[in-house]
């Protein structure tokens, strides 16, 4: 079967044959999911440039990526049904673990990153990651589960946002994702930010978010001028990755608000903290969602699925890849997915 792997510590991704997964090699607790379609990530994208962030998963090549999938299940309690997967596996030893308590396993691998993902037609995944998607969902949100529930998780770490000012720096999934989410909280505004993000905030558009400003054009505080009315945010999401945008954000918050950051950054951010600390801004880090929200986020696929539709831009197959990748690179695409042919394997 073709899989897309990483097959060495620098820059590039190879689709190469690899064998398929075999029924022997599956071990105790674990299943062989069917790969229907893939998501790629930002994370993807780091993998692929080989930036300093994802260099922890040297030690686990060559690998096959890919996190944000949905597939159908061939064993256990969910046989024939479409699942979508967990990427985080827990060690299943630690204390953490042997109590129940596996969101505070702190011993995990990663699908996609140190054990191999679902760019491929088949991928062996642990039967507990498993989570069944309603019939009621499309493959195509489906696979937007697990950028959805991070989504979730910065919206839980920045609080009640209900009547909120809200700014949005980032029209990638996880920003559309926080902007859907913010509104339906009861946001009172929901502004969102790109740099030359013409694809992205167009699907913002048509997701509803009139309000957007593009810093390609001038600087951040100029283009969210027309939307303050002489106040600041309350509460500023970064989901951009690129570390500087805190020190544009913050002189656009209020007195005791709230900057969540959930962006992976490729290298540190110098900070004044001087104005931090006596404007009280709280500066918060938001990662890995309880295992619990991803039937939570099923559920909101289904209530959200026409606001989330345009999320999705291209479904491409799996030999297209490059194709993909470079579209995601270049800000030519919104989310792309690819999935594997029907034959293959």
């Amino acid at each position: 079967m073709q899989a897309l792997r990483k097959t060495r510590a620098a820059a590039g991704l190879e689709l190469v044959e690899v064998p398929v997964p075999q029924a022997s090699e599956v071990q105790d607790g674990e299943v062989l999911v069917r790969v229907r379609a893939t998501g790629i990530c930002g994370s993807d994208l780091h993998v692929d440039d080989w930036t300093s962030s994802y260099t922890f998963i040297a030690p686990s090549l060559p690998v096959t990526i890919g996190h944000e999938f949905v597939g159908v299940a061939q064993s256990g309690p969910l046989a024939g049904r479409r699942v979508v997967v967990r990427p985080s596996v827990t060690c299943g030893v630690c204390a953490a673990c042997t109590a129940g308590e596996f969101d505070r396993c702190e011993q995990r691998r990663g699908i996609g990153m140190t054990r191999d993902g679902a760019f491929a037609a088949w991928v062996r995944v642990p039967q507990r990651n498993c989570v069944p998607v309603p019939d009621g969902v499309s493959d195509e949100l489906a696979a937007l589960t697990e950028p959805l529930t991070i989504s979730m998780q910065a919206l839980r770490i920045a609080g009640d946002v209900k009547g909120a000012r809200v700014l949005v720096m980032g029209p990638g999934t996880i920003g559309q994702g926080i902007a859907a989410l913010a509104r339906r909280a009861g946001a009172a505004q929901v502004v969102v930010s790109g740099f030359d993000d013409a694809v992205r905030l167009e699907a913002l558009q048509r997701m509803g978010f009139t309000q957007q400003v593009d810093v390609a054009r001038g600087s951040l505080a100029e283009g969210v001028a027309a939307f303050m009315d002489g106040q600041r945010f309350d509460v500023v999401f970064e989901a951009t990755g690129v570390p500087e945008t805190i020190q544009e954000a913050l002189p656009l918050l209020r007195r005791n608000g709230v900057v969540v950051v959930t962006g992976i950054h490729a290298r540190p951010l110098t900070l004044d903290l001087t104005p931090l600390v006596r404007n009280q801004h709280q500066l918060r880090g938001s990662f890995r969602p309880p295992e619990s929200d991803w039937r939570l986020a099923l559920d909101l696929m289904q209530e959200l699925a026409p606001v989330l539709e345009p999320m999705v831009s291209h479904v491409l197959p799996l030999s297209q890849a490059a194709e993909g990748f470079a579209l995601a690179h270049g800000k030519k695409a919104c989310k792309v997915l690819l999935a594997p042919e029907p034959s293959d394997g």
